[in-house]
């Protein structure tokens, strides 16, 4: 699960960890209001208008109504104008942006539609750095990475620089150490109050990805002050959706406007669903199996339209949803359907897909692979239901005659 900007740096103020001062708005007068009591707390005239997606790139990203708007301004009117210049600006804004849609290096073309925005002091930056502390599921613990490329994109820096990332794997009996602190600072290059302030806000951040269950808190980027203050200008955080029951707090943070509503269905019924972009809907029982249809098809020239996990006790009326949503892409232009009967039976498999089919329809090419526990009853069910099924021998053979026929 993900949260937005302004909730992560909740989440870290009441920490202890360093983050701007700022207010949420989800209207034009709520972003107005918030202007004048940042600039008076702070005595900083400038202030920054950020909107808020579940998507990075925003600082470069600019609105499809409106292309001269990024996705985060710097407002700098108060400077001469004072706060009524500020406040002038900030709903010049606030009218473009929200209810507007931000397109970014991460949304994709579509787009997501801004219905929030977070009103920020300006800070006075001296440097600009880049930190994450990420779940590393190789070794089954969190890691620290930071950069001095802050600003940048993570995976450029990766591709282009490596050696630029430091890294640190945090021992969960003991957490951070001091010394793997320290050897972050002086990598960075960081001295004097800067490099204690830098200490203090790694292990405090690293504290708060365990006590969270975070499977990343990405900081990009952190920014040193002119006075060698150590602080989080931007905030990402993602949790481990299995460890949620004990977060009920982090829960009802969930902002479903934001989330594949396909997903979310999905999530409703006890189904494992990831939207991709391909064109070919995959129907799998177990996650590894669901994995190696997706390199099949890629391998035999398609691509999967989403990753569906339906598991090892799924219901005919699980599978029924499974294939509802599936037919409900637009993108899809072939199903393949394949199972390997354990826990999971053909019959109940098939039995599915036909009243799935029966509610919905099919009008795209369907393949079905059945392997298993009664897989000639499961085979008997589709033949005696007159739907227009493809059979397949094995996976390959299936990922080869979907990948045909819905291209």
């Amino acid at each position: 699960m993900k949260i937005h900007e302004y909730q992560a740096k909740e989440l870290m103020a009441a920490r202890g960890i360093a983050v701007p001062q700022g207010r949420v708005a989800t209207t034009v007068d709520e972003a107005v209001a918030a202007v004048r009591p940042l600039i008076e707390a702070t005595g900083n005239p400038v202030v920054v208008v950020k909107s808020q997606i579940h998507a990075g790139g925003r600082g470069k990203g600019t609105f499809k109504e409106h292309p001269d708007v990024h996705g985060v301004n710097v407002v700098t009117a108060g400077i001469e104008g004072g706060p009524e210049a500020a406040e002038a600006e900030v709903r010049r804004l606030a009218e473009k942006m929200l209810g507007s849609t931000l397109v970014t290096v991460q949304t994709g073309e579509e787009g997501k539609q801004v219905n929030r925005l977070y009103i920020e002091q300006g800070i006075d930056i001296a440097r600009e750095l880049y930190l994450s502390i990420l779940l590393d599921r190789s070794v089954g613990r969190n890691l620290v990475m930071a950069s001095t490329e802050g600003g940048m994109e993570i995976e450029k820096v990766a591709e282009e620089t490596p050696e630029k990332i430091l890294r640190q794997v945090i021992d969960p009996a003991i957490g951070l150490a001091d010394f793997q602190a320290n050897a972050l600072a002086r990598g960075l290059g960081l001295e004097g109050d800067a490099a204690k302030n830098f200490v203090r806000f790694v292990k405090a951040l690293s504290e708060a990805a365990m006590e969270l269950d975070t499977d990343l808190i990405e900081i990009n980027p952190l920014v040193v002050t002119g006075d060698g203050q150590v602080m989080a200008l931007d905030g990402k955080m993602a949790f481990d959706d299995n460890a949620l029951f004990r977060h009920p707090d982090i829960a009802a943070m969930r902002d479903e406007t934001e989330e594949d509503p396909a997903e979310l269905e999905a999530k409703e019924a006890g189904l494992s669903y990831i939207n991709l972009d391909g064109n070919i809907g995959c129907l799998v029982n177990g996650a590894g199996l669901a994995m190696a249809t997706m390199d099949t098809i890629k391998h035999v020239g398609g691509e999967p339209a989403n990753f569906l996990d339906v598991g090892g006790g799924a219901s005919a009326e699980q599978v029924a949803k499974a294939f509802t949503i599936i037919t409900k892409d637009p993108k899809v232009k072939g199903i393949f359907v394949n199972i390997f009967g354990g826990i999971m039976r053909c019959d109940t498999l098939a039995t599915g897909i036909v009243e799935a089919v029966k509610q919905v329809g099919l009008e795209v090419p369907l393949v079905v692979r059945l392997e298993g526990t009664n897989v000639e009853q499961g085979k008997r069910i589709l033949a005696e239901s007159g739907l227009d099924v493809i059979t397949a021998d094995d996976m390959k053979d299936g990922a080869e005659k979907i990948v045909s026929l819905a291209s």
